[in-house]
C-alpha cells in the first residue's frame, strides 16, 4: 500500500508530462489528479490503520564500499501523519487546479500548459513523498533535492514574467545554500557512523554525544555541530530568518501553486527533519536553543512584515513564515508531537486561505490589492465564508481553558504552552505571543479589507466580480472540515494526554503524569500499568532492568523524547493566564483591526504617515533584500564583471589572440625560413637534433 502512495504520483507526473499528446489534455488531468485520489485514499487507510513501525526494503540504492543502502519506506506514525497531510493537500489542489488553469492568460491562445503543470505538480508531490519515506538520509536528500527542482519549475510556469523566472532562481540560489548545511551533516554523521541509516544513526546517539569534531579551525561537540548543520538544511527548506527571502517571492507561481509550497509541503520538509532526527536533537541542548530563538524571533520578524503587507498572497505567505516558527519552537523545546501537531492543522487552514484568496483572485479577473476589494462577501459568498472559517482557525478561536475550538486554537495554544514550559516563560514564549496579536491583526484586516465596506478600485472588475466554479469551492469545503475539526479530534493524541501521546507515536512511556496542581517529575523508564496487573508489572519490571539495554539498541519509536525530558507535562499545568494568552491575543488583535478598517478607515494612513520609518521598515521586509544585494549581490556580480573583463577577456582572450596573433606567426616564419628545398638544410638540422639528444643524455646520465 506505502509502495503505491509513493509511486503514483510518479506515474501521474509522466503520464501527463509525455503521454498527453495520446490522451488528450483533459486526459492527462484526470490520470494524475485520479492518481494522487487514489494516493491520499490508501493515506487515510495507512493513518487509521498503522501498527508497528517498519522499514519496507524496495529495491537496492547505492552500493559503494561500506556505504551500502537501499530504497526502503519508513513507516510509522510520523511518516503517517506527513502522507495524509501531503496528499490531502496535494489531491484538493489538482482538483481545484481544474478551474483556476482552465484559462490562463498568460498563454497564448491555443497554447497547451495545463499537461505541463499537471505533471510538475504531481513530480512534486511524488518527491515530497520520497522525502517523508525515507529509511536513511540520502533517500532523504533525494526526496529534497526533488522538491527543490520541482519548485523551481513551478514557481517559474509564467516563465514569460520576468519576476516569476528571478522568483524560481531566488528560491533555487537560497535552498542551495541550506542544502550545503544539510550535506555536510550527511557526511559527519557517516563519518561518525558508518551508515546513513536513521537506525543505525539513533543506535549511536549517545557515543556521538560524546564526541569531538574538528570543524572550521575548532573542535565542537558532535551531536551540537550536527544538529546545527542539519537545522541550516531545515533553515533554507522551511524559511527561517536569513534563509526566509525566498518564500515570499514564491508567490509569482499560479495560486494553486502557493497552496502546495507554503501550506503542507515544500515548507513542512525542515519541521520533518528537525523531529525525524528528534534522537539527536535530545541530545544538543545548544542546537535545540538555537532552534527555538531563532524560531520565536521568525515568527515575530513575519507577523510584522505581515501588518502592512497589501497583496493578499504575500499577507499569507509571511503568515506561513510566522507559523513554522511555532512549529520549529515546539520541537527546538523537545515537544515533538506538538510540532507535529501544528504542522498538521496548519496544513488544512493555511491551504484553505490560500485556494480562498485563489478564488479572491480568480473573482476579480487577477487583482491581488486588498486594497482594490472590499465588499465581496455577498458577490462570493461561498468564498467568504471559507476565508472565514481559515481565519477563525489561524488566529485561534476557541473557548479558553477548553478544548473545544478551531484547529489553530489547540495547535497554537499547544505552542506557546510549551514555550512556556521549556524556556520559564521566557524570550521565546513572549515573541509567540505578540506574534499570535499581529496574526491576528492581519488575519482579520486581510477579512475586512477583502469582504467588508465599499468596494475600491476597478469599477468594471467590481460589477464583474463572480464566484468561483464548484470544482474550485469543493477543495475548500473539504479543508474546512479539517480547519474546525482536525484540532478537536487528535488533541489528545498529539499533546492532550502524555500516556496517548506516547502510544500514538510508539515511544516507550517514562514519564509519570503529576497529580493536578504538581508539576510532573521524570520517572526511572517505567511503564504505567494498572494496579494488579501482574502480568504488565512483570513488563515492567523488565523493561526496567532492561534499560541499559535499551539504551545500547537505542531510541524506540517515531519521535523520542529523553527521559529528562518532562516539557509536555510542564506545559500541562502551565497557569491559566498562560494559557489564556493566545487568545487574549487574538481578541485585542481582531478589536484593533476592526477599528483600523470597520470604525475608522482613515486612521491606518495616518498612522502610516505619522510613523513613516517603521512603516517603511515593515513594507520593506526589514530590508533584508537590501542588504543582501548590498553585501552578497553586487559583490558577486562585481567579481563575475572582473573575472569575465579581466580574467576572461585580458588574460585568456588576450593570450589566445597574442599567441595566434604574435609567436605562431613568428615561428611559422622561421619554419618557413628553414623549409629551404635543400637537402643539406634538413641534414643539417638532423644533425643538430642528435646533438642537442646526445648531450641531453650525457648530462642527465642515460649513458653508462
Amino acid at each position: 500500500m506505502e509502495t503505491i502512495i509513493l509511486f503514483a504520483p510518479l506515474v501521474g507526473s509522466l503520464i501527463a508530462g509525455f503521454g498527453w499528446k495520446f490522451i488528450g489534455e483533459k486526459g492527462a488531468q484526470w490520470v494524475s489528479t485520479g492518481l494522487l485520489f487514489l494516493a491520499c485514499f490508501l493515506s487515510w487507510i495507512v493513518f487509521f490503520t498503522l501498527g508497528e513501525a517498519e522499514s519496507i526494503p524496495l529495491f537496492r540504492f547505492i552500493e559503494s564500499g561500506t556505504l551500502s543502502t537501499d530504497w526502503a519506506i519508513r513507516s510509522d506514525r510520523l511518516t503517517a501523519i506527513m502522507l495524509i497531510v501531503i496528499t490531502t493537500v496535494s489531491a484538493l489542489v489538482h482538483l481545484y487546479s481544474f478551474g483556476y488553469m482552465a484559462h490562463d492568460e498568460n498563454f497564448k491562445h491555443g497554447e497547451s500548459y495545463r499537461p505541463r503543470f499537471f505533471a510538475y505538480l504531481s513530480f512534486f508531490t511524488f518527491a515530497m513523498l520520497a522525502l517523508v519515506t525515507a529509511d536513511n538520509l540520502l533517500q532523504m536528500f533525494f526526496g529534497w533535492e526533488g522538491v527543490g527542482v520541482a519548485s523551481y519549475l513551478l514557481i517559474g510556469f509564467y516563465y514569460r514574467k520576468p519576476t516569476a523566472n528571478a522568483a524560481a532562481m531566488k528560491a533555487f540560489v537560497v535552498n542551495r545554500v541550506g542544502d550545503f548545511g544539510f550535506l555536510l551533516g550527511i557526511f559527519a554523521l557517516y563519518y561518525l557512523t558508518d551508515s546513513i541509516r536513521f537506525d543505525d544513526i539513533f543506535a549511536q546517539v549517545p557515543q556521538i554525544a560524546e564526541t569531538q569534531l574538528t570543524f572550521l579551525w575548532r573542535d565542537w561537540n558532535a551531536a551540537n555541530l550536527i544538529a546545527f548543520l542539519l537545522f541550516v538544511g531545515a533553515m533554507g527548506k522551511s524559511a527561517q530568518l536569513f534563509l526566509h527571502t525566498w518564500l515570499p517571492d514564491a508567490m509569482e507561481g499560479p495560486t494553486p501553486v502557493s497552496a502546495l509550497i507554503h501550506a503542507a509541503t515544500m515548507v513542512t520538509a525542515g519541521v520533518f527533519l528537525v523531529c525525524r532526527m528528534s534522537p539527536l536533537m535530545e541530545y544538543a541542548p545548544e542546537a535545540t536553543a538555537f532552534i527555538t530563538f531563532l524560531g520565536a524571533t521568525t515568527a515575530f520578524f513575519a507577523a510584522t512584515v505581515g501588518l502592512v503587507q497589501t497583496d493578499i498572497k504575500r499577507v499569507i505567505a509571511y503568515s506561513t513564515c510566522s507559523q513554522l516558527g511555532y512549529m520549529f519552537v515546539a520541537a527546538g523545546v523537545g515537544v515533538y508531537s506538538v510540532a507535529m501537531f501544528h504542522l498538521f492543522t496548519h496544513a488544512f487552514f493555511k491551504a484553505m486561505l490560500f485556494l480562498g484568496a485563489g478564488s479572491v483572485i480568480h473573482a476579480m479577473h487577477h487583482e491581488q490589492d486588498m486594497r482594490n476589494y472590499g465588499g465581496l462577501r455577498k458577490k462570493i459568498p461561498y468564498t467568504f465564508w471559507a476565508m472565514m472559517i481559515g481565519t477563525l482557525a489561524i488566529t485561534g478561536v476557541g473557548i479558553p481553558l477548553t478544548h473545544i475550538g478551531f484547529a489553530g486554537f489547540l495547535s497554537k495554544d499547544a505552542v506557546i504552552e510549551s514555550a512556556w514550559a521549556g524556556t520559564g516563560g521566557g524570550y521565546a514564549f513572549w515573541m509567540l505571543v505578540i506574534a499570535a496579536l499581529f496574526t491576528s491583526f492581519y488575519s482579520w484586516r486581510l477579512i475586512f479589507l477583502t469582504f467588508f465596506g465599499r468596494p475600491r478600485g476597478d469599477k468594471h472588475t467590481h460589477e464583474h466580480a463572480h464566484e468561483s466554479p464548484m470544482v474550485m469551492l469543493i477543495p475548500l469545503g473539504v479543508l474546512s472540515l479539517g480547519a474546525v475539526f482536525s484540532g478537536m479530534l487528535w488533541y489528545g493524541s498529539f499533546f492532550g494526554d502524555h500516556d496517548k501521546v506516547t502510544r500514538f507515536f510508539g515511544m516507550p512511556a517514562h514519564h509519570a503524569e503529576a497529580s493536578e496542581g504538581e508539576h510532573a517529575e521524570a520517572a526511572p523508564a517505567a511503564t504505567l500499568v494498572p494496579e494488579g496487573d501482574a502480568a504488565a508489572a512483570d513488563a515492567a519490571e523488565a523493561e526496567g532492568e532492561g534499560e541499559a539495554h535499551a539504551a545500547a539498541m537505542g531510541p524506540v519509536g517515531s519521535i523520542y523524547m529523553a527521559p529528562d525530558n518532562t516539557v509536555m507535562d510542564d506545559a500541562h499545568h502551565a497557569p491559566a493566564l498562560v494559557k489564556a494568552a493566545p487568545f487574549i491575543a487574538m481578541v485585542i488583535g481582531l478589536a484593533v483591526a476592526y477599528l483600523f478598517y470597520i470604525v475608522n478607515p482613515a486612521l491606518p494612513k495616518r498612522l502610516a504617515e505619522n510613523q513613516r520609518p517603521l512603516y517603511l521598515f515593515l513594507l520593506n521586509k526589514w530590508y533584508f533584500d537590501e542588504i543582501y544585494n548590498f553585501v552578497f549581490v553586487q559583490p558577486a556580480k562585481a567579481l563575475g564583471r572582473l573575472l569575465w573583463k579581466r580574467g576572461d577577456g585580458s588574460v585568456i582572450d588576450g593570450s589566445i589572440n597574442g599567441i595566434a596573433m604574435g609567436i605562431i606567426p613568428f615561428f611559422t616564419k622561421l619554419a618557413g625560413r628553414a623549409q629551404s628545398g635543400y637537402i643539406f638544410t634538413y641534414a643539417f638540422a638532423m644533425v643538430i637534433g642528435i646533438a642537442v639528444l646526445v648531450t641531453w643524455m650525457s648530462i642527465l646520465g642515460g649513458a653508462q
